[in-house]
């Protein structure tokens, strides 16, 4: 088959070439959108889900959409290592400059644009070359409390936005690496815009322990946002997911096939996308087969295995080596962590640092309580493959 035509895109964030089966997200996402621009309230939404079930391909679907419909969007991605006022500066720069251009809002976003150095000010942020040349707004977003001043930030961009019969869509991705304080003001932040009633959105995304830091941070978290599932795909959605993009170029996949690719994957999105690239690949010729299905797996798994496993693995210290191990040795997941304590010889309570670390390395994460699992699919498999 010819390698160039390969439909199938294996890549963190990509756009497949068939988004299968997230049409009820993606509707949900672009009436709230729309609703926002017309000075209706709508709910900001918080995707949730494990690594590879495609919420960051979801999340750049959606920043589309929002730019479709007259948005001012800023998409950021959440590293360990970077706070959030580091984050947003430059992206409020960015958006504030754009509504500048407009006469209508320049007033507005040249008083946004203070209150934005003010903000600078205080929390002492340098980001590469930007720049404000504009005085402090004296009493605007200055306290040095995120919470407060997140809100008068906010405010200043929604109501230059508004000037313009605009709307400012705010994305992050990973969510879960904001601190509990930054959650927080993000969280009291949107609150503020709904009550003003001001043209601003939020869309994150992150793994499946948000929903509860979110209450956790603040009580009204589960009334204010939406968090859609994101999880693996239903049988019909993961087979057009191979078969459709096979089939737009000119080419066909048997039945037999695309079930065991189906069954291998899991349907989770990222792994369909691998299986679909290396069937494709290493097939002579169309309809694909089953048996090239068995082929493609044995390069498939030793791609996961020395990229998507391997790198994740390759964060954690040694002793985290042994909890993520400990898990792996019981089976399949989720894991009692009274059990981990026993495989490790260990007490529940002595391991809570270790368990607290991995977990904020987005390694695992806690379905129930006292439950532990793993937030990549299929990682306990790569483990007792290669480790144990």
């Amino acid at each position: 088959m010819d390698e160039v035509r390969n439909p199938f895109a294996p890549s963190a964030g990509s756009q497949p070439p068939e988004l299968a089966g997230r049409d009820a997200v993606i509707n949900s996402a672009e009436i709230a959108i729309q609703r926002i621009l017309a000075g209706r309230h709508d709910r900001s939404q918080i995707l949730l889900g494990l690594r590879g079930t495609g919420k960051t391909v979801l999340l750049n679907r959606i920043e589309d959409i929002a730019l479709k419909h007259n948005h001012l969007t800023s998409f950021i991605e959440a590293p360990e290592d970077r706070n959030l006022p580091e984050l947003l500066y430059p992206k409020i720069h960015q958006i504030l400059r754009k509504l500048s251009l407009i006469d209508s809002a320049k007033a507005k976003a040249h008083s946004a644009m203070r209150s934005l150095r003010s903000f600078a000010s205080v929390f002492k942020l340098t980001v590469g070359d930007v720049s404000i040349s504009v005085d402090p707004q004296i009493g605007s977003a200055d306290s040095g409390i995120l919470e407060y001043d997140l809100i008068d930030l906010f405010l200043a961009v929604g109501e230059a936005a508004q000037t313009t019969g605009r709307a400012w869509t705010l994305l992050i991705d990973e969510v879960q690496y904001l601190s509990k304080n930054e959650l927080s003001a993000l969280i009291v932040a949107i609150h503020r815009m709904n009550q003003k009633k001001l043209p601003v959105l939020f869309f994150g995304a992150g793994l499946p322990q948000i929903a509860a830091l979110s209450g956790e941070a603040k009580s009204y978290a589960e009334r204010l946002f939406l968090f859609p599932q994101i999880g693996a795909l239903d049988e019909k959605s993961a087979s057009n997911a191979i078969r459709v993009p096979i089939e737009e170029e000119g080419e066909s996949i048997d039945e037999e096939a695309v079930a065991s690719i189906v069954k291998v994957t899991e349907g989770y999105p990222y792994f369909l996308q691998e299986w679909g690239f290396q069937v494709w690949n290493n097939a002579d010729m169309s309809p694909l087969t089953s048996k090239d299905v068995e082929i493609a797996s044995k390069f498939a798994l030793k791609r996961l295995d020395e990229g998507f496993f391997r790198v994740r693995y390759d964060r954690l210290t040694p002793k985290e080596r042994e909890y993520v191990l400990a898990m792996a040795k019981l089976g399949a997941g989720p894991y009692r962590s009274s059990d981990i304590a026993d495989e490790l010889g260990e007490t529940v309570n002595k391991l809570g640092p270790r368990r607290a670390k991995i977990i904020h390395k987005g390694m695992i994460y806690s379905p129930e309580h006292g439950d532990m699992d793993f937030t990549v699919p299929m990682f306990a498999n790569y483990l007792q493959r290669r480790f144990l």
